[in-house]
């Protein structure tokens, strides 16, 4: 019984140790760590495992989960604070695709063959080798394709066009309950979200997720997947609106005799087209 608790103990001091040696590691996702750091880790989870019960003498697990903690962080510390450091410990950028060419020698450094290669450019949505100019291995593994310029997707800016700043949308609805904070961050309020809600005919309740853009379109998706909302579309809305109205304009610069009246009729409808072209790349895209 004594040593079921010395373990209990030991486990929970470790387990905090182990968190806060993490922490202290910094934030990494593991598909992109380089292969030191993980080894850190492996390591690390081994001799707090072997610690907790009883494997390893308390002292020397603390000592050795130290030394491999502290080493971690300096060396990270140096691979920021130094570009040779940073090659020295994590490796260098490897070139595998130039100019359209396998550079196959760097294939044979980095240990991949041309199946892998083709598996890792797929997973980046490149399925034809004709089509990428440039691919490169980062120091964690991962492989970056560049297009040819011919290949690479038309941008709203290749033709031309602007388009409006997108801002995170925020979660104002989770599992039924109403986020009043996003909410707030957005300029809105409570009864603004209630309204909607009436206005599609749906209860708070019934909402599993709602969140609301920079341009206060309202998104929900219902716990009832069968049943289909519309999705109300502020931006082409305010639109449709600005553009009746000019074409109401236009319908009264037809139908007046009035010279003076014809002629205020005439400048608004223009400048009212103006903004319409201002705006469309705003409300439309």
């Amino acid at each position: 019984m004594q040593e079921m608790t010395l373990i209990l103990f030991k486990s929970i001091a470790l387990f905090f140790l182990v968190w806060a040696a993490v922490r202290l590691m910094g934030k990494r996702n593991m598909s992109q760590i380089n292969p030191f750091s993980f080894i850190s880790y492996i390591v690390i989870a081994i001799v707090a495992t072997l610690t907790s019960i009883n494997l390893v003498n308390i002292s020397i697990g603390f000592t050795t989960l130290l030394i491999w903690v502290v080493f971690s962080i300096v060396l990270d510390y140096l691979s920021i604070k130094s570009r040779l450091m940073h090659q020295l410990i994590n490796g260098r950028e490897a070139v595998l695709i130039k100019h359209g060419k396998i550079m196959e020698e760097n294939l044979m450094r980095v240990r991949m063959t041309g199946e892998d290669l083709l598996a890792q450019l797929r997973s980046k949505n490149a399925f034809n080798m004709a089509d990428v100019e440039f691919a490169v291995m980062e120091t964690n593994g991962t492989i970056n394709p560049y297009l040819k310029s011919d290949k690479k997707p038309v941008t709203l800016h290749d033709l031309e066009k602007n388009s409006a700043p997108q801002a995170e949308p925020q979660t104002v609805i989770l599992d039924g309950n109403m986020l009043e904070e996003p909410l707030a961050s957005l300029g809105l309020n409570p009864q603004w979200l209630t309204t909607e809600l009436d206005k599609m005919g749906v209860s708070l309740e019934n909402v599993f997720l709602g969140q609301v853009d920079s341009s206060g379109d309202l998104y929900l998706d219902l716990f009832d997947d069968a049943v289909e909302l519309p999705q109300p579309k502020v931006k082409e809305m305010l639109y449709a609106t600005l553009e009746k109205v000019q074409a109401d304009l236009v319908t009264f610069t037809l139908q007046t005799e009035d010279k003076k009246a014809k002629k205020m009729y005439s400048k608004n409808q223009q400048k009212l087209e103006d903004l319409l072209n201002k705006l469309r790349p705003y409300l439309l895209h």
